[in-house]
């Protein structure tokens, strides 16, 4: 009987063995299955007297091939690689809107400038005239339409998010659910090896969409926390995950994931607080790379449309009256805040005073533990200014721009502007009539010499900050040697605020108020104590003089962003601003994407089938099975023959 029950043994072990290495083999292409092998054990042998008679073989378990280390290596690496990848794809769609070529905002703003040089050249021109109107409405167009594409681009982030959110609810549940079936298998003293690979696979697909950190409970359940320490799932319940605008700024159009307990507040998780994952990912585009994109969008849109509008306003249409605005550009915006004595209508605004000096930036006043004192904050480099009542903030002007609190500040309160975001959303022209364009100058010259002419008119311009009104009629500019033999000149009467002597270089622009200069060439002749003169005025000639059409012309050249940088290459600069940060996503997210791949195969390498490995034990269990059937084959004659031979 011995030799039967050994044989009937190695029969079942070898049977289960090879029951196990099928199961390997069905599920090699199964995601998150770990492989699993047979652990066999010596059955306890029986004291004969003589010594201990051996009784065959048991299966002590089916052990899990599972590195915890490697799994939670592996997650991790996951949930980084899927934020950098959704936020470069994200970029990549955004990087178009800023594209360049014939079609781009680029080729829409030299087309309109250029049409000012045909306005330039026949300011009489019905046809140049309308060209411009035609340019300036494309512009408009293009502006809105690139607005258009970035809201759109926002409503499809937030539909994804959602639709992230959905999943990461949906895969929590079954978490939950397959915790407390694996709770009741562990108390009964096995090990689930299917049910645990279906509930790491299921945390991994969570990783992917939202980070996670685990803790396991003695139960064989697990706990997932999202967000630092907000429990996603505890035991046998699961929490809610949903994006919405952040409450803080009602209105912002900031997203913020929130963490929702059954009976509780909900949780405000920014995307730094989310860690990873696609939402995380999401977060960050929408927040803040989606904000710089509308940001330059907008700046673009007020410094053009405000450096136009100005040029036309210092000019004269063709029926002489002072010019326009030609654009409809919001230069007072109102800021997002839940702090109560802010509610309409004392509303706090931002206005743009200098377009020049502004940045493609949102701003944030923030009130500490000493309000009113504050402090306000440039979100794209985190630059503050500090100030320390309403009183004083209105006397500022950061970055061209004029903050309003029609009250004080209190403690832990905070404003969110943002001066740009939506500036070319509802952009248009303004002006209809090619009649209305003021390409005259408001002040003409004329120049009486001593003698041959020597001394030539290159031009007038009218800038920013000049006031027509103000500019006194029969201003002269008279010249002099002085003790160094250098030519000089006067500006009679003595100008406010600029110099009324200064050197006369010729073809250097001479100020002769604030925001008015002319340019003279040649050399002015000096004879006894007189000298050639250039008188001013009021101009006369509205159809034919041309010179505020030439002052378009120069804005193509002038510091219109940052300072530094000329309109012509306002939209090149943004164009490579969006370029080089859709770059580094992507530099990041092929980085994040190997480590993950080489984590992941470290994980498959033990936890994954191998097939030929699998095709060795095949046959070794076969093998061995066949043997022991064998085995019984011969305790079934030896038991035979004893049968028979007690029969006799």
């Amino acid at each position: 009987m011995s030799l039967l029950n050994v044989g009937a043994r190695a029969l079942m072990a070898n049977q289960v063995a090879l029951q196990t290495t099928g199961h390997n083999i069905a599920n090699v292409n199964t995601a998150g299955y770990s492989r699993q092998t047979v652990a066999f054990e010596t059955a306890v042998g029986q004291n004969m007297g003589s010594g201990y008679i051996g009784n065959g073989v048991d299966v002590a378990t089916i052990a899990r091939h599972f590195s915890e280390l490697l799994n939670r290596q592996a997650a991790a690496a996951s949930t980084a690689s899927a934020a950098d990848a959704i936020r470069a794809q994200s970029l990549s769609q955004m990087q178009e809107t800023f594209s360049g070529g014939g079609n781009g905002l680029g080729a829409a703003i030299n087309d309109m400038m250029n049409a000012f040089g045909d306005v330039a050249s026949a300011p009489t021109d019905s046809s140049a005239r309308q060209v411009v109107l035609t340019r300036m409405s494309e512009l408009a167009a293009r502006l809105r339409s690139a607005s258009a594409q970035l809201d759109e681009l926002d409503y499809s982030t937030r539909q994804q998010m959602n639709n992230d959110v959905n999943v990461v609810n949906s895969l929590a549940a079954q978490v939950a659910v397959l915790n407390a079936q694996i709770s009741r298998t562990v108390a009964a003293g096995q090990s689930p090896n299917d049910l645990l690979d279906q509930r790491d696979q299921l945390v991994r697909d969570i990783n992917k969409y939202v980070q996670t950190s685990q803790v396991n409970a003695d139960d064989g359940s697990i706990n997932l926390f999202v967000g630092g320490s907000q429990p996603l799932v505890l035991g046998q319940t699961s929490a809610k995950l949903t994006t919405q605008e952040s409450t803080q700024y009602p209105g912002s159009g900031q997203m913020s994931l929130y963490f929702q307990q059954p009976g509780a507040q909900p949780v405000e998780l920014t995307h730094a607080m989310v860690g990873g994952g696609e939402i995380a990912g999401l977060l960050q585009f929408q927040n803040s790379d989606l904000a710089e994109g509308r940001n330059l969008l907008g700046r673009m849109t007020i410094a053009i449309g405000d450096a136009l509008n100005t040029q036309n306003k210092l000019g004269l249409t063709l029926s002489g009256q002072p010019g326009g605005a030609l654009f409809n550009i919001p230069l007072t915006t109102p800021g997002t805040t839940t702090g109560t004595q802010w509610l309409a209508p004392g509303t706090p605004t931002v206005t743009v005073k200098d377009s020049t000096a502004i940045k493609a930036s949102d701003y944030k006043i923030v009130f500490g533990d000493d309000a009113p004192k504050g402090r306000v904050v440039r979100l794209s480099d985190g630059k503050t200014t500090s100030f320390n009542d309403m009183n004083d903030l209105a006397g500022m002007t950061i970055d061209g721009l004029q903050f309003n609190l029609p009250a004080d500040g209190g403690k832990g309160q905070s404003i969110l502007f943002r001066p740009m975001a939506s500036a070319a959303r509802d952009v248009q022209t303004l002006v209809h009539s090619g009649d209305a364009l003021a390409v005259a100058n408001p002040v003409a010259a004329s120049i009486k010499s001593l003698g041959d002419p020597a001394l030539r008119m290159a031009g007038i311009q009218a800038g920013k900050g000049f006031n027509a009104v103000a500019f006194p009629a029969g201003t002269t500019l008279s010249f002099s040697l002085n003790a160094l033999n250098e030519m000089q000149y006067t500006i009679t009467p003595p100008p406010a605020g600029v110099p009324a002597t200064g050197k006369y270089i010729s073809g250097q622009p001479i100020t002769l108020a604030a925001g008015l200069s002319v340019t003279l060439s040649g050399t002015p002749a000096v004879k006894g104590g007189q000298s050639d003169t250039v008188s001013f005025g009021p101009t006369t000639q509205y159809g034919s003089d041309a010179g505020n059409a030439a002052s378009f012309l120069k804005l193509r050249d002038a510091a219109l962003f940052d300072g530094a940088t000329t309109l012509s290459d306002g939209f090149s600069t943004a164009m490579a601003q969006i370029g080089t940060r859709t770059q580094s996503a992507k530099y990041a997210a092929k980085l994040s994407e190997s480590i993950a791949k080489n984590l992941e195969a470290d994980r498959s390498a033990v936890s994954g089938v191998n097939l030929d490995e699998e095709a060795a034990k095949l046959l070794q269990y076969q093998q061995a099975y066949q043997a022991s059937a064998k085995m019984l084959q011969v305790a079934q004659g030896v038991f035979d023959s004893v049968i028979q031979a007690l029969g006799r």
